[in-house]
């Protein structure tokens, strides 16, 4: 097994790689001694042997990629790694659940992460908030925030993530109660900016009060702040909210706007009683017992079966 196949390393990681370090290695590194060594090592010490990078007797678990010109079998612990991770970004993908990352790196197009290890990439249309220049971009690395995993291909380690679709998942289940600023009125209904986002949903007048209304401007105002309740929309990829189902009593809203609000919180929890599933996850196959769902995967992992945990005999049932 060569030395780079050995673990799934990558500078973003490790700190105490070879190449790492800005110097040759001839500076620190005793001639014909191989291995690794932390930074405070190589630049403040006498040339010294690296350490091994595997200790003798470790178990690896590896696969065989062919043999040597000597008929040795040729063995990659970080090929089965890689292996692994993607198998497991499939079953997150499959999960349909938002997941946090941390912003690792940025380029002109959008910003890096990694998930299990594999690098992943989340396009600036992606983000929730709109980037005006490249400085706004830079600022994004080290925070960390949700995402959904949109596009997943190996064959050209393509891994793709939304940072929309997650929100969306997070907050715009049906049932949720949103707070929001009235941005424009309509004379079939009002825009509502969600929160501090870029994004706005429509109240129609329908779903404003559950009493009579005949001019929308008649009981909201531009930049007025209101809660609302998102409902089932009869729209693809439009956002429907409703005041008319916080009501405690029809047409409250009318005539007590505080008393809506300050019930709010209790009447969206009846609501969401009322509906018989709040979307709880987008739903998909239940993952079989075993780990494997991809069935075709199985035999890639020819020490798969005995590879298992089992419960300490004193707290087994």
């Amino acid at each position: 097994m060569l030395t780079k196949e050995v673990l799934p390393l990558y500078d973003k990681e490790m700190d105490y790689l070879l190449c790492d370090v800005e110097k040759d290695a001839d500076e620190f590194l005793v001639r014909g001694k191989v291995g690794i060594m932390s930074n405070d090592e190589a630049i403040s010490g006498e040339p010294m042997p690296g350490k091994p990078v595997v200790e003798p007797g470790t178990v690896l678990f590896a696969e065989v990629l062919g043999r040597t010109l000597g008929g040795r079998p040729l063995l990659s612990t970080r090929r089965l790694f890689r292996r692994i991770a993607w198998h497991r970004v499939r079953q997150i993908k499959q999960l349909s659940e938002p997941i946090e990352v941390k912003i690792t790196e940025w380029n002109t197009g959008g910003l890096l992460t990694r998930i299990e290890g594999l690098r992943a990439f989340l396009p600036k249309a992606e983000l929730m908030n709109r980037v005006n220049n490249f400085t706004e971009l830079k600022e994004n690395v080290g925070r960390r925030i949700h995402v959904q995993i949109t596009r997943i291909n190996e064959d050209t380690n393509d891994l793709i993530l939304s940072e929309k679709e997650a929100w969306e998942m997070m907050h715009l289940q049906e049932g949720t109660l949103l707070e929001g600023t009235v941005r424009r009125i309509f004379p079939y209904g009002a825009q509502i900016r969600i929160g501090d986002t870029n994004r706005s949903g429509l109240l129609h007048i329908s779903n404003i009060s559950q009493g009579r209304i005949t001019s929308v401007s008649d009981v909201l105002a531009v930049d007025e702040e209101v809660k609302a309740l998102v409902v089932k929309s009869m729209f693809p990829d439009k956002i429907s909210l409703s005041i008319a189902e916080l009501e405690s009593e029809p047409g409250l809203f009318l005539s007590n706007k505080e008393k809506v609000f300050s019930e709010a919180k209790e009447m969206a929890k009846k609501y969401r009683q009322k509906i018989t599933s709040i979307s709880t996850t987008r739903k998909s196959e239940a993952l079989p017992t075993n780990g494997l769902p991809f069935e075709d995967e199985e035999s890639l992992y020819s020490n798969w079966k005995w590879f298992k945990f089992e419960r300490d005999s004193e707290t087994s049932p």
